[in-house]
């Protein structure tokens, strides 16, 4: 399999699966444009379209992607059922397109009905989780995005987490305001700095970097809770969480 990173608008990224036969799959189009121009400079043709959430920037493309290749089968959740004919998913379902079997999620938390897609070793997760960081709650609530990282976090520490957006750097420069001694999140940032002045993307990256640098994944830690002002012990790590997205949000 060969994966491909397309970005868009302003900072999103579209993911191509390749499977090294000629066809592909599409994650999330927010545009039409790149999607057409990159199937047709590698000489693909698409399968499958998956999306994980109803946002306008990872929908976007669909229609026009349809009228150019009507063909495609487009699956999502139940949120984009009222935008789309699809085929509609959710927690425990799975499919197979071509050689690659997925398993889904849901992943409540950005969005209520939001979904992710596993199929090792790539995790499709939208805006669930990025690099250093979380999606913002606009209609779900910490303790649900807590619960939805926990299910990912479970998942193999050679898991590609395939994230919509390009929010590393700004992910890296929130966390070192909270650890500022923590030299794995220091180095880390180092890196990202270094290959975006080249232009190129900071992720797809893996669990188990994640697990070093990402400190919503990091609700457990004793002084990352001292840190952010809690008594211990701490007796609901999802309320970690919370604090950490609250102050992200005003960062």
């Amino acid at each position: 399999m060969n994966l491909i990173s397309i970005p868009a608008l302003q900072d999103n990224y579209i993911w191509l699966l390749d499977d090294q036969q000629g066809t592909v799959i599409i994650v999330d189009p927010g545009e039409a444009a790149p999607v057409l121009t990159a199937l047709q400079h590698h000489q693909l043709t698409p399968t499958a379209i998956l999306l994980t959430h109803h946002h306008h920037d990872h929908v976007g493309g669909v229609n026009e992607i349809l009228q150019h290749y009507p063909q495609v089968a487009l699956y999502g959740p139940q949120e984009t059922a009222a935008k789309f004919r699809q085929i509609t998913l959710k927690q425990g379902d799975e499919i197979t397109l071509g050689q690659q079997h997925y398993r889904i999620f849901d992943v409540p938390g950005h969005t209520s009905g939001h979904i992710a897609y596993y199929s090792a070793p790539y995790l499709f997760c939208g805006d669930t989780m990025f690099s250093a960081g979380c999606g913002r709650l606009f209609e779900g609530t910490a303790r649900q995005m807590y619960e939805s990282f926990q299910q990912l976090t479970a998942l193999p520490k050679d898991t590609l987490i395939c994230c919509a957006h390009e929010y590393t750097l700004a992910n890296l420069k929130f966390a070192r305001s909270i650890l500022p001694d923590d030299r794995d999140i220091e180095t880390h940032e180092q890196q990202v700095q270094a290959i975006r002045k080249k232009g190129v993307p900071s992720v797809p990256t893996t669990l188990e970097k994640e697990h070093k640098i990402n400190v919503f994944l990091r609700c457990h830690d004793t002084d990352l809770q001292t840190k952010l002002g809690f008594v211990l012990p701490v007796s609901e790590p999802w309320q970690v969480f919370a604090r950490l997205r609250e102050r992200k949000d005003s960062y």
